[in-house]
């Protein structure tokens, strides 16, 4: 099963989204990551989203690299509709082997991750975990007060990071680069920390699929309000033997149908996803009616709307959650393409 889901991905255009605060250095990052890409001749693709009338983090980035900017508002609000046909323009025009997104520092990470797999409906994407690039400077001035909005977005964004790079650690004391490391462990227990000075990082660990994560720890919740977070947690130094999931903290799974299902079997996988599976939407074919539906998923209830897509659009399914098995998912789904194919 994972050998399929390994197929399948490679038939897909990865899609790196990099997330953090207003100066944390994603930018930065991102000319790292450009440069490493084409050292090993591969094309990267950029969409740059700035909330301002003009992106000038966009004139650092290689004049040869495909871009394309999203101005005057946020990935999650105003121009949102915009980054399907962003992504769409770009893969199909520059064909490159990834597409990064750099998203504004004032967007919602759920909200990002919601926008990209409005795309994946009609296009293959492999969409890699969020990396989040925190300014630890910053964190520990706004962590002295706990107030205001700007403080709750950015323990939003590290909330849905599966690697954070806590930069600019040579701004704070080391006691305090400690109590930042800390912090990060406490919000988000399944992500990688990655202390940094401009952003200089091992890329090769950063990138890899299924790289070992030092600590693997108890959930928990992101909910709870920061006062209230435990002052002390359990480590599990268990280098050998974990599973990839637990580094996808936020995770999703895309899923290609090879042929129709029986709405009544889908319907009840759709009641029966666990509670880590939070958002689903797609657009697919049963087997016992020739019309097509669109169904989203939210809050524990589905909704099934027929539809005739224009174009051609493959069936498909998108998964948003938090910690879930993706290859359990995928063989439930693989089965029931399974028995619609011998029942008919």
């Amino acid at each position: 099963m994972e050998r399929d889901i390994d197929k399948e991905k490679s038939e897909m255009t990865p899609v790196y989204i990099l997330s953090g605060f207003l100066g944390s250095g994603k930018t930065t990052l991102l000319q790292r990551l450009i440069a490493y890409w084409k050292d090993l001749g591969l094309k990267p693709a950029v969409i740059m989203n700035e909330i301002g009338e003009v992106n000038l983090d966009g004139q650092l980035v290689d004049e040869e690299v495909p871009m394309a900017e999203m101005l005057g508002g946020c990935i999650c609000c105003t121009i949102r509709g915009d980054l399907s046909m962003q992504l769409y323009e770009l893969i199909k025009g520059d064909q490159p082997d990834l597409v990064v997104i750099e998203a504004t520092g004032a967007a919602n990470p759920m909200e990002i991750f919601d926008a990209v797999t409005e795309s994946s409906l009609y296009l293959k994407l492999d969409i890699r975990p969020m990396i989040t690039v925190v300014d630890a400077a910053h964190l520990a001035e706004l962590y002295s007060s706990q107030q205001g909005k700007t403080y709750r977005l950015m323990l939003d964004q590290i909330r849905c990071g599966s690697d954070l790079i806590l930069n600019k650690i040579d701004r704070i004391e080391p006691g305090q680069q400690q109590e930042m490391k800390d912090l990060l462990t406490r919000l988000n227990p399944f992500a990688r920390i990655i202390p940094a000075v401009k952003c200089e990082v091992d890329l090769p660990s950063l990138l890899e699929n299924g790289t070992r994560i030092e600590h693997v720890h108890d959930h928990v919740s992101g909910k709870e309000e920061d006062h209230d977070l435990p002052k002390k947690h359990d480590h599990h130094h268990d280098h050998d033997v974990h599973s990839h999931a637990s580094h996808e903290h936020v995770t999703v799974y895309t899923h290609y149908f090879s042929g129709p299902v029986d709405s009544v079997e889908f319907e009840q996988f759709i009641k029966d996803l666990p509670r880590e599976i939070y958002r689903g939407k797609g657009i697919l074919q049963f087997s016992d009616t020739s019309s097509r539906f669109l169904f989203q998923y939210a809050y524990r209830e589905a909704d099934y709307l027929k539809i005739t897509p224009q174009g051609d659009v493959p069936n498909v399914a998108v998964f948003i959650g938090e910690h879930f098995d993706k290859v359990a998912l995928a063989k439930q789904l693989k089965a029931m393409e399974k028995e619609a194919g011998q029942s008919d």
